[in-house]
């Protein structure tokens, strides 16, 4: 018998022991929590959060998941984290995106339970298969098994219908993740240089093409569609720049307003289908000026609903900025998908369309910690150097990008505030 059988054997017949402390751990490792000194202080951590019985306060959920994935994660034996990160997550995306939701299931679930053979008649599909689906997304939590072969609804079963949320499943599983599966091999091949081509990177080795990821999904639709509204879900219930407590609004940018009738505020640049303008006339109804969304005549015109008073432009930004001296330029998570080099190619069309001491960038963006960043902003960073060859940044990153002379803007502020992985870079003309 070899040697890692012989250990492997030896911990499932309760021999537990292994060298802690040995340069190569044995079989014995895997089958131990991960981090069982930690129980105790998170389990104290997350009783005191649960005394405040404040879990309907965003700040308080926030801190309690933190907490309770931690205690996850180190009650968690080697052996299973990776059980989870190779059979149960890997199976139940594509189960929710290819199979569950293409055929309607979310769509007939709701509250009242319903056996698989009713399910499989609202939706006309066989059971067999359905059923040992069905049965391991329950399994997984995503929705409930009341009995034998019966199923309800759940909250984020329900939230699958949305676009906002299901369109992603599709947009990424079609455009995106067949480069993430790739990135290992790519980056061997590479010597583990970091991308910086985003015409030559991950995303075009996979997908054998030359089409940036944007471009790539315009080509084939419905992908583009669905990615843009996947963005608009992206974004949703995160603190906003928006709020008084985020960003001074009326302080920063409606103070000093230009008061003549074509007077633009807010410039949405590459804007997507115009959600975060929305979402200011929704906070500010009364603030002044115009309120531009800009992106690609495709983009633009697929838009459906759209508040009136937001003006649509075709524009690509990679062009000269026709809008001239306007209070604010806009951008949200544009920036992170290109390299540096091309994000000072976009800035600059920016940066010359500004009026000195009156006009302002805001960037909304990450800005990585040091230290102790969120796993939302790094998953995002590997994504972009998967998909763009470009990344999220650290604030020196920021400056190295913003404050290039050849630009001649100035960082005036990182707003941020606590539990937003996004921050507000706000800049002006140096």
């Amino acid at each position: 018998m070899a040697v890692d059988q012989q250990n492997a054997f030896a911990s499932s017949n309760g021999d537990t022991t292994f060298e802690a402390n040995s340069a190569l751990p044995t079989a014995g490792i895997a089958v131990h929590a991960n981090n069982p000194e930690a129980v105790p202080g998170l389990l104290k951590e997350l009783s005191k959060l649960e005394e405040t019985q404040s879990v309907h306060r965003d700040d308080i959920r926030l801190a309690m998941l933190v907490h309770a994935r931690a205690l996850v994660r180190a009650l968690e034996t080697p052996r299973e984290t990776m059980i989870k990160h190779n059979w149960a997550q890997a199976s139940v995306r594509q189960l929710i995106m290819k199979a569950c939701r293409n055929a309607g299931v979310f769509g007939v679930l709701g509250d009242k339970p319903l056996t698989i053979h009713e399910i499989a008649g609202k939706i006309g599909k066989p059971c067999k298969a359905l059923a040992r689906l069905m049965r391991h997304i329950a399994a997984m939590g995503y929705i409930t098994e009341t009995g034998t072969d019966e199923y309800a609804a759940t909250r984020f079963s329900k939230a699958l219908t949305l676009r906002s949320i299901g369109d992603a499943y599709p947009a990424l599983a079609g455009g995106a993740h067949i480069s993430c599966s790739k990135l290992a091999e790519y980056m061997q091949m590479t010597n583990y240089e970091s991308p910086s081509d985003g015409r030559e990177g991950p995303y075009q080795y996979a997908f054998n093409t030359k089409l940036n990821m944007f471009e790539y999904m315009q080509a084939h639709p419905p992908l583009g569609e669905q990615f843009n509204y996947h963005m608009s879900g992206y974004r949703q219930g995160r603190p906003s720049w928006m709020d008084q407590n985020f960003y001074p609004v009326e302080e920063q940018l409606i103070s000093g307003m230009e008061t003549s009738d074509d007077a633009v505020l807010l410039v949405d640049v590459g804007g997507g289908i115009g959600h975060d303008l929305e979402e200011f006339r929704t906070k500010h109804p009364a603030a002044p000026g115009r309120l531009v969304l800009q992106d690609l005549s495709s983009v633009i015109n697929g838009i459906q609903e759209l508040d009136p008073k937001i003006e649509r432009m075709e524009h690509d930004f990679h062009a000269e900025q026709p809008l001239k001296a306007a209070r604010a330029y806009y951008m949200h998570s544009v920036l992170h998908d290109w390299t540096d080099d091309v994000g000072k190619s976009i800035l600059k069309q920016i940066a010359g369309a500004m009026k000195r001491g009156y006009s302002k960038l805001l960037i909304n963006e990450n800005v990585i910690p040091d230290i102790k960043a969120d796993w939302q902003a790094t998953a995002l960073d590997v994504m972009m150097m998967t998909l763009f060859a470009s990344q999220e940044r650290t604030s020196s990153d920021w400056s190295q990008l913003l404050e290039t002379p050849e630009l001649g803007l100035k960082i005036v502020r990182i707003w941020s505030v606590e539990h937003s992985q996004e921050s507000l870079i706000e800049c002006e003309l140096a």
